[in-house]
């Protein structure tokens, strides 16, 4: 029975004892009744919220409630979240149903689904950040791990210096580093490159980083850089083996369009409307509008490809509504593609038309400053000129494309852009060639060749500064890629050294052969008895937790039964508000002693607030009986000191029920917990009831024929737990007088 069940069956056994004294079934009803519209008023406000966008503030903690900030990434609706606020909280944007992922080098990633606009906190067990140096668990060296800085670096060098970032990289590569890390480490090291469009080292790197530790982003990434090296078919089984497995939205997203983008290369065109339109879909459902304009503009393309002017224009139409309802850029982009489209179909006055309206946005944003910095370099000035002027010289209205050829020019000119700058020059020299104006025209010829001229020399630059760069990237990546293979050349480097060996002794060859053979024997004898006895070890710890684990088992049935008794004595007498209140404090024992169940050991604090709500119980029947303290030094550092649960409970147990229950005159029980020296306290439980002795002798016959196993139980439990943490508790009961009156429990507890 798991803990779940038995709690259920606790819940059933406290609702019977309840239902004796609710005589009128009426009232059950209305209980229960209450309880349903509360349930489907929650469900309704849940309903309410789906579809509506909401903030939602994410706090990250550790064991001891300190708040982690660095290096978080929080992932919601396509969007990264890294920077929190004052306070420590990611505020997200999300709607019910979104799935958000929270990912970090040194934990484990967590997926969530949002049902509400709730706060989340996100407690992480056992967390040690790398960096910090009074961690416990850093080595015994002191030795700082400066693996987060370096990341960090290689992060904030990534679109800025290719070699510094990598350099990082290399750094962070060389520390210790876990599983996670190293998966971590390597497909940003991939991202750097696919940044740079050093696409097959970005391939190599994902495949790296998704053997050492998979991950579906990481295989997304991998799919794109395939698509972009050209290995389409690579790319398309990338993407296809990710269809198998459980995605979120947004992946699935990624995942339709990449498949549309391979299939539209490859000519595949009806393949590729068919995975653009899924996506789409997915995109409407979700309102991820970005990814609707992306889609629907390469729809459109695949329509011009296929011959369908029609839905080609309307899907160009759209993506421009759409873009211009997001950003100037955007709608600057889908201008730009949806006059290619009217280029490339003849249709010059149209084509001019929306280029002129592209021209003076592009002229008020360069005034206004409101151009963006990454704005492609299709969308300028010069090159929009440059395609009006093309588009009227393909009409042969030659003056109109002098005009715009010459604005082109000299827009080119002040942005020193050499190739814009060349090609207007040679498309003014066929305007004025076809005007019959002949000295014009060789005077523009003469201009582009030495336009020519200089574009070659900057070209053989380029190339040079291209060359080194590549060297550069080589160089890094030869030099990580030794990291891995230190120990292959190592072992090599033996293997040469004891064949050149094996060559110049060759005439003791047979006698070293021997020599080997029994020393491998050895070796493999050795090996065989060190793996039988870490074999038997592991047996014999798994065999003790089993053990554990059964004896908890036996001491929670062994507790809730004498509490039901308690409750039964209650009722007996018909006292519902003393049963009821007993009910109430037992359910919050009850909750809190299941919640440790599965625990080999709890906090010191934790126990004492075990036995202050036992108590209060034992002490609400039993008042007239005996009185209470729990006396705890002020000195001790209660959350340094690990206890077994319900270890004290069953001696505070039989204190009451067999030495202060029959005592005439009221009694006292004292629990003292005092610090023995930094790594030990004591702790004491004294009673003075009747004593040890003449409590068995006023056993019932019935008592005596049923053996108590709650201190055998209790006996078995510290042994076993000795035995495994070397010696960490020590137990002695005596009598607490000389005449035999009372007991005293003493026990030792180690750090």
């Amino acid at each position: 029975m798991n803990k779940h069940d038995f709690f259920g069956c606790l819940f059933v056994c406290m609702f019977t004892v309840l239902s004796h004294f609710m005589l009128k079934k009426r009232y059950i009803l209305f209980c229960f009744l209450c309880f349903t519209l509360m349930q489907f008023q929650a469900q309704v406000n849940i309903i309410s919220q789906r579809g509506v966008e909401f903030s939602v503030r994410i706090i990250v903690v550790d064991e001891n409630n300190q708040k982690i900030t660095k290096n978080i990434e929080i992932l919601a609706a396509g969007i990264y979240y890294s920077n929190p606020d004052i306070a420590g909280r990611f505020i997200i944007k999300g709607k019910v149903d979104d799935q958000i992922k929270v990912s970090h080098p040194d934990f484990q990633t967590i997926y969530y689904t949002l049902t509400s606009s709730e706060d989340i906190k996100i407690v992480v067990d056992n967390y040690v950040s790398s960096n910090t140096s009074k961690s416990k668990f850093i080595s015994k060296s002191k030795r700082i791990d400066f693996h987060e800085q370096n990341i960090d670096s290689a992060v904030f060098y990534k679109k800025k210096n290719i070699e510094k970032s990598l350099s990082f990289i290399e750094k962070a590569l060389q520390s210790n580093q876990n599983r996670k890390r190293k998966s971590f480490t390597y497909k940003l090291l991939a991202d750097i490159y696919f940044y740079w469009k050093q696409y097959d080292l970005a391939i190599y790197n994902y495949k790296l980083s998704n053997q050492i530790k998979e991950d579906k982003a990481t295989q997304i990434l991998l799919a794109k850089s395939y698509f972009l090296f050209k290995k389409y078919e690579k790319s398309e089984s990338t993407y296809k083996n990710l269809t198998q497995k459980r995605l979120s939205n947004m992946q699935e997203i990624d995942i339709l369009e990449g498949l549309g983008d391979v299939y539209f290369t490859q000519k595949k065109l009806s393949l590729a409307i068919i995975n653009y339109q899924k996506a789409k879909e997915i995109a409407l459902k979700d309102n991820r509008n970005s990814k609707i304009l992306d889609i629907t503009s390469k729809m459109a393309d695949v329509y011009a490809a296929q011959g369908n002017m029609v839905k080609a224009e309307n899907s160009f139409s759209y993506s421009i509504t759409l873009a211009k309802e997001q950003d100037t850029e955007r709608a600057l982009q889908e201008e730009e593609k949806f006059a290619d489209f009217y280029n490339s179909n003849q249709r010059f006055d149209e084509e001019i038309k929306l280029r002129k309206k592209s021209l003076v946005k592009t002229k008020q944003n360069k005034k206004t400053s409101l151009i963006v910095k990454n704005l492609p370099d299709s969308i300028t000035t010069q090159k929009i000129n440059y395609k009006i002027g093309n588009a009227y010289l393909l009409k042969e209205d030659y003056k109109s494309a002098i005009s715009f050829l010459e604005k082109s020019k000299n827009d080119a000119n002040k942005n020193k852009d050499i190739v814009i700058e060349k090609d207007a020059t040679r498309k003014i020299s066929e305007a004025f060639a076809s005007l019959g104006n002949e000295e014009k025209a060789l005077e523009n010829y003469k201009d582009y060749v030495a336009l020519v001229d200089t574009l070659y020399i900057r070209k053989e630059q380029e190339i040079y500064k291209a060359k080194r760069l590549a060297r550069t990237i080589a160089d890094n990546q030869n030099r990580i890629a030794s990291l891995e293979k230190d120990k292959e050349l190592t072992q090599s480097k033996i293997s040469l050294a004891y064949l050149d060996q094996q060559l110049s002794t060759e005439s003791n060859r047979k006698q070293r052969i021997l020599i080997y053979s029994l020393f491998g024997g050895i070796l493999l004898l050795m090996l065989l008895a060190y793996f039988m006895f870490r074999n038997n070890k592991q047996q014999k710890l798994s065999n003790n937790l089993l053990a554990l684990k059964a004896m908890r088992s036996q001491m929670n049935p062994h507790f809730i039964f004498n509490a039901l008794n308690s409750v039964n004595s209650f009722i007996a007498v018909n006292d519902e508000r003393n049963a009821n209140r007993y009910l109430s404090d037992f359910s919050v024992l009850m909750r809190s002693v299941l919640e440790n169940s599965d625990e080999d050991f709890i906090s010191l604090i934790q126990e004492i607030e075990l036995l202050q709500l036992y108590l209060k119980l034992e002490h609400n029947r039993f008042s007239d009986k005996f009185d209470y303290k729990i006396k705890v030094d002020e000195s001790i550092n209660l959350e340094q000191f690990s206890i077994p649960p319900m270890l004290l409970q069953p001696y505070i147990e039989n204190a009451i029920w067999h030495g202060l229950r029959y005592k005439k005159e009221k009694g006292n029980l004292e629990i003292s917990i005092n610090k023995k020296d930094n790594k030990t306290v004591s702790i004491s439980i004294v009673d003075d009831g009747i004593g040890r002795k003449k409590s068995q002798k006023i056993k019932t016959k019935n008592q005596l024929k049923q053996k108590s196993k709650g201190m055998s139980t209790v006996k078995s439990r510290i042994s076993i737990l000795n035995e495994m943490y070397k010696e960490c508790i020590t137990l002695k009961v005596t009598d607490f007088k000389e005449n035999g009156e009372g007991t005293r429990v003493e026990l030792e507890l180690k750090k």
